[in-house]
């Protein structure tokens, strides 16, 4: 009987041993590697955002050319995401249209009487179709270069309203008209260079449009 007392002692400390290694086994850090620490978790990063693309910065230009059938001449002046087009056969036929042009380059521009441009602005030139107190015409008016573009000029002389538009067309050639109290008549021929022109004795000054 006096043997087993040692026995027993080295059984309960056996024991004790192993509850101890399986307490250190449970309380561990759970994916930590050994003698580490837990190694982070990579910060979540969210997909960048994309500013929406902006519109295409469009500066001022003139256009101007001659409908298909040669009958009349068109100018169209654009500044950014606006237009402003004359119409004009130089004797009695005129308008003046305006509206907006899209992102892509279209345009719909309107006027009096139910008069409407509607055209596409495609590098350096405005292809399109207006129609004003007739059947639509087809055009092309091409970039203009200065003195070519569409010009007005508007004022009193001896109590009548004048208002008169000039389209300068590239190969120098221009077409105009001069409204006196509404009754059109052909324009007048003015200096591109500076605008000048003499209309019932009057000197007036013919301005580049723009929108």
């Amino acid at each position: 009987m006096k043997r087993s007392g040692p026995l027993f002692t080295l059984f309960a400390g056996l024991a004790l041993g192993l509850i101890m290694l399986s307490l250190n086994a449970t309380t561990g850090e759970a994916g930590a590697p050994y003698g580490g620490a837990p190694t982070a978790s990579p910060a979540s990063t969210s997909p960048s955002v994309l500013p929406s693309p902006s519109k295409t910065a469009r500066g001022k230009s003139a256009y101007a050319g001659r409908t298909d059938d040669d009958t009349a001449a068109v100018s169209v002046s654009v500044r950014g995401d606006r237009a402003v087009a004359y119409y004009c056969d130089g004797r009695t036929k005129e308008s003046w249209l305006k509206g907006p042009v899209g992102a892509d380059g279209s345009m719909k521009l309107s006027g009096a009487h139910g008069a409407r441009l509607t055209g596409s602005l495609r590098n350096d030139r405005i292809r399109g179709t207006v129609e004003a107190g007739g059947r639509p015409a087809a055009f092309t008016a091409k970039k203009a270069v200065k003195p070519s573009g569409l010009y007005r000029a508007t004022t009193e002389v001896r109590g009548a309203t004048i208002d008169g538009g000039w389209i300068v067309l590239p190969d120098g050639r221009q077409v105009g008209i001069v409204t006196r109290d509404a009754v059109p008549t052909a324009a007048p021929r003015i200096d591109p260079e500076t605008g000048a022109v003499t209309v019932d004795g009057e000197r007036l000054t013919a301005r580049p449009v723009v929108p």
